[in-house]
């Protein structure tokens, strides 16, 4: 078992007079209804592992709703990212994966996230954005239709700190590639523009939240207009449909910063003065449900959630190995747990500079810290065999429903209830579903959430 892991209208706020026509246009009403004061919007899933997105295509499924799935330039390159796989690799991967699920693919909306420079920052600024270049073309000939621009990133020969004028030039250098290499006029790209602080995968230390002020949110949105407008690129502009800003909301190694609304009053009303767009908040994992709901209510209308998924993936996981343990005779067991632990101390590279402590400290954060390095790790050979052996066992021998309830108890209500079967797959689906179902429930996909 492999484990791996158009346009909307910028000047009305009404609701559409027509059906639309594609997933794309789909997600641009739930947008004009977003700014039109209705608590709808659409949440991104972030991750290329398989058993997330089995579960997202399962949860969209039920709820009828379009399905958008982000993969970032670190992940996803024309270099292969750390996943190893090309844009038209990845759109491959994420079709099959639909298709197998039952999923139709037309109801898929595949985006770009912080499509920039920043896997060769270390290089200089020309040669990063050459390679920049290269990327959002592969992205937007393999039909990404989505792409947040994202220049920001200092590169090794900039000034400490980047003027707003060059990320906004950078950015719409970028977007006139996306624009000439998209597969047809029709299947142009809507954008993204901005970025936020901190950097993407979470907080690294400890957290100072600045909320985005109306002053950086008018700048950024100026030079961006500005560095558009001297391409000839305001077709292109007219498809922008967010802007990266920071809520307040953030999430570090064991502390989550939850969202108030107070803080972000002057921000939410800034978005209204501007034509079309609504804000994309990045780093929302964690968030409670209501402050979701507060979130898309403030015109946060694209959530990003990607390492909360993947962490209640691995809650689950680490919660069959427990049964495993109690269930399965020694000589069957996975010994999962053990091989992760193994795997990640003899290969640092994906946390060592997120951990910090002593090595008790280290090794809590390897397995339980909320950024979940684990998601990169899950890929490896040993890891995934030693999953495949865990879900064999479980699968062949269901363990009792008390011993489920004690590692897994709203999994074995869902079994008594009949929502799934007693098979680990589900019970994974399950778990990852509980963070979804929340996203969900905010963007107005589920009654009574």
């Amino acid at each position: 078992m492999e484990v791996i892991l158009q346009g909307p209208d910028k000047t009305s706020t009404a609701e559409p007079s027509a059906a639309p026509h594609s997933a794309v246009e789909e997600m641009c009403c739930l947008l004009k209804e977003n700014r039109a004061g209705k608590r709808r919007g659409i949440y991104s899933v972030c991750s290329p592992n398989r058993l997330v997105l089995e579960a997202a295509f399962a949860q969209a499924k039920q709820d009828e709703s379009p399905l958008l799935i982000e993969a970032t330039c670190n992940q996803v390159n024309q270099d292969g990212g750390y996943t190893g796989q090309t844009p038209a690799q990845f759109r491959d991967y994420v079709h099959t994966v639909a298709q197998e699920s039952n999923f139709p693919t037309e109801r898929l909306i595949l985006g770009g996230d912080h499509l920039g420079p920043n896997p060769w920052r270390a290089q200089s600024a020309e040669a990063a954005m050459e390679k920049a270049c290269a990327m959002v073309a592969a992205y937007a000939a393999a039909g990404f239709n989505k792409i947040h621009l994202d220049a920001s990133m200092r590169c090794s020969d900039d000034p400490r700190i980047l003027a707003n004028e060059e990320i906004a030039e950078r950015a719409a250098r970028l977007c006139e590639i996306a624009e000439a290499s998209a597969p047809a006029a029709s299947h142009k790209p809507v954008y993204v523009i901005g970025t936020e602080v901190p950097t993407p995968g979470g907080a690294q230390e400890e957290m100072e939240i600045e909320v985005t002020s109306t002053a950086s949110l008018k700048e950024t949105l100026d030079v961006h207009h500005r560095a558009f407008s001297r391409r000839n690129l305001l077709s292109a502009w007219e498809r922008i449909v967010g802007v990266v800003v920071q809520p307040g909301v953030e999430f570090g190694n064991e502390t989550v910063a939850d969202y108030v609304p107070a803080k972000a009053a002057e921000l939410i009303q800034a978005i209204l003065q501007q034509k079309g767009i609504v804000f994309e908040a990045h780093s929302t994992d964690y968030q409670t449900a209501e402050s979701l709901r507060q979130l898309v209510s403030g015109h946060f209308g694209i959530l990003k959630v990607g390492p909360e998924l993947t962490f209640m993936l691995r809650e689950g996981i680490f919660g069959l190995a427990r049964i495993e343990e109690e269930w399965i005779s020694g000589e069957r067991r996975s010994e999962i747990r053990a091989i992760i632990e193994r795997v990640m101390a003899e290969n640092p590279e994906n946390w060592k500079g997120y951990y910090h402590g002593d090595e008790r400290q280290v090794r809590f954060a390897r397995a339980y810290s909320l950024s979940d390095r684990i998601r990169y790790y899950w890929p490896n050979a040993e890891i995934s065999k030693a999953l495949a052996r865990l879900l064999h066992n479980l699968h062949e021998s269901p363990a009792p429903l008390p011993l489920v309830a004690q590692y897994l108890p709203r999994q074995a209500e869902a079994i008594r209830g009949g929502e799934i079967h007693n098979n680990p797959i589900a019970i994974i689906h399950h778990k990852v579903r509980e963070s979804l179902a929340r996203y969900a429930g905010a963007c107005g996909f589920v009654l009574g959430r």
